[in-house]
């Protein structure tokens, strides 16, 4: 005859459980599927052939397609960066009234507002 273990902690912990768990896992995707997200917008705006847009910013064909597709899941920041400032973009962190603007191929900029 088979025995079961008691469960101790009960449905509710149970419950809990696979909700951080699905929480957790839901936050990395959607943060891979809003980079992917994000650039795809950029590059639609700015109407570049994936290999013309690869080849500005000093990166393979394949992995720009792979940022667009969503197929990489860990994207380099160089390669994100190039292919942002080969589209006209930079990237600022702000942090209360701080601002640091940071560009590919630029040096960093603190701003003061």
């Amino acid at each position: 005859m088979e025995q079961r273990v008691k469960d101790k902690f009960g449905p509710a912990f149970h419950q809990w459980l696979n909700k951080e768990k699905f929480e957790r896992e839901f936050d990395k995707e959607m943060k891979e599927f809003s980079l992917s997200e994000l650039l795809l917008a950029i590059m639609d705006e700015d109407q570049k052939s994936v290999r013309k847009l690869a080849e500005m910013a000093g990166i393979s064909a394949s992995s720009v397609q792979d940022l667009r597709s969503g197929k990489s899941k860990d994207v380099k920041l160089s390669n994100f960066l190039n292919i942002i400032d080969a589209c006209g973009y930079g990237i600022e962190l702000v942090k209360g009234e701080k601002r640091i603007a940071f560009h590919a191929f630029e040096k960093v900029q603190l701003i003061s507002s």
